[in-house]
């Protein structure tokens, strides 16, 4: 599956919900050759939320997925401006997970341009490609220099960051697997989830990248727009503690061999949850497909970024699937529901009493009116959870009950996800998954 990254100015986003908890405590690859695809105050001055604010993305060959999609999509519901920039010499870059990510510009474009913060994803060897990347060492250094923000997450405060002197003195946090080599920079390394000092943010792994963006908001925007964009993302207020899903009549799920996903996405399709599913469920080794129910690949998703899908639907239909599970977005949601050939596949998944799952808007939207939710117990993005026939469950994150499985918005996309691979491998593989990535304590 191809991420098209396009530069879009995102319109103004109405949302809900309290700001994410900021604590001051506190890479391993496989392909699918199937899919192309703490905290120390600030000394900068008080954002001016009226005022356009520029951010720089870089990526690279061997940069994580879910931590650039997430800073992209989370800043961008913040109103920044986001400019996604290839440090290679193509816009076209191969991401960790065979994902391919393509920018909207090579770095060299944006040489002369001024950004008010410049975040760096992690990943290896993304990271490694940053610190070699003489252009990029440049402009964050100017950056520092000129006293605006700058920011890293995972294998990049230490890799890049690190080996470019800029946390010499300074207390900041990356990966655990590159503690040391941050150390040896001359920072003092803290293990906070996501760490502020100064004009510099750093954070530690995929399962930290939201609060990470969240923050990158509020450094940009103040607190009550950071309040504010957290609103529909659901995040957890209890952040690196073991997560728990709600199961109800259970059932065991098999497979043959490898377990075969159906992931369908549309216009419209929230790029977070989707992005989230397909990288955790191939960090588990299963075989991801990705169909789209448009007339083309590629699609334009919620917070423009483009998804160009393995296959169109018409052809997925001719396989079987031991999941099929889909993402939320509302204008993804409304084109599943309109799509009669996924609402037959979904009606002979449940038929043959095979597993089928979705999050967010597509419960209440797709499921709820076509009969898939009849005697079962679900869950929703909260705003449409008076759309399901049965509201007893709605407060779970995760709801199982037995062959179904629902969750509620992008800051419960990781949960879903490992409640996926817990139902099909158990629940020490699917911690396996959540320590190294942050999203659980190590």
């Amino acid at each position: 599956m191809s991420i098209l990254l396009r530069h879009v100015i995102p319109p103004p986003h109405s949302v809900l919900y309290s700001t994410s908890e900021k604590s001051k405590l506190n890479f391993p690859s496989f392909r699918n050759p199937r899919f192309s695809f703490s905290s120390i105050k600030a000394t900068a001055a008080t954002p001016m939320a009226s005022t356009t604010k520029k951010v720089l993305v870089p990526i690279a060959n061997g940069t994580e997925p879910i931590e650039a999609v997430i800073t992209i999509d989370v800043l961008r519901r913040g109103g920044a401006d986001v400019t996604v920039a290839s440090i290679e010499k193509q816009i076209r870059v191969d991401a960790t997970y065979d994902v391919k990510l393509v920018a909207d510009s090579l770095l060299s474009e944006c040489s002369d341009a001024v950004f008010d913060l410049i975040t760096l994803p992690g990943g290896i060897p993304g990271a490694t490609n940053f610190k070699n990347c003489q252009l990029l060492e440049k402009l964050v250094k100017k950056q520092v220099e000129d006293g605006k923000l700058y920011a890293a997450v995972c294998a990049s405060p230490a890799v890049a960051f690190g080996s470019w002197g800029l946390l010499n003195g300074l207390k900041a946090t990356c990966h655990p697997f590159f503690m040391d080599e941050l150390k040896s920079s001359g920072a003092i390394t803290v293990e906070s989830r996501v760490h502020e000092e100064g004009n510099v943010v750093t954070s530690r792994g995929p399962g930290t990248t939201m609060e990470f963006a969240v923050a990158l908001v509020e450094k940009l925007f103040g607190k009550e727009k950071a309040d504010e964009v957290s609103g529909p993302l659901v995040m957890r207020s209890n952040h690196g503690d073991e997560y728990s899903i709600k199961e109800l009549n259970p059932m065991q799920w098999t497979f043959d061999n490898v377990p075969q996903v159906l992931v369908p996405i549309a216009n419209g399709t929230e790029e977070m949850e989707a992005i989230i599913i397909i990288d955790i469920l191939r960090r588990a080794k299963v075989n991801v497909v990705v169909a789209s129910v448009e007339d083309s690949l590629e699609i334009l998703a919620s917070r423009k970024v483009k998804l160009e899908a393995d296959m169109l639907l018409d052809e997925a239909a001719k396989l079987s699937y031991d999941l099929i599970v889909l993402p939320g977005g509302l204008g993804g949601a409304q084109a599943f529901a309109k799509s009669e050939k996924l609402v037959n596949m979904l009606k002979k998944q449940r038929e043959s009493n095979r597993p089928y799952g979705a999050m967010c808007a597509s419960p209440a939207l797709v499921l709820e009116p076509h009969g898939l939710l009849k005697g079962k117990k679900a869950t929703a993005f909260p705003a449409m959870c008076n759309k399901l026939s049965d509201p007893s469950e709605i407060e779970n994150r995760v709801v199982v009950d037995g062959n179904l499985i629902t969750s509620r918005g992008p800051g419960t996309t990781m949960e879903f996800a490992l409640g996926i691979v817990e139902k099909l491998f158990g629940r020490d593989k699917a911690l396996e998954l959540a320590k190294p990535m942050l999203f659980t304590h190590p």
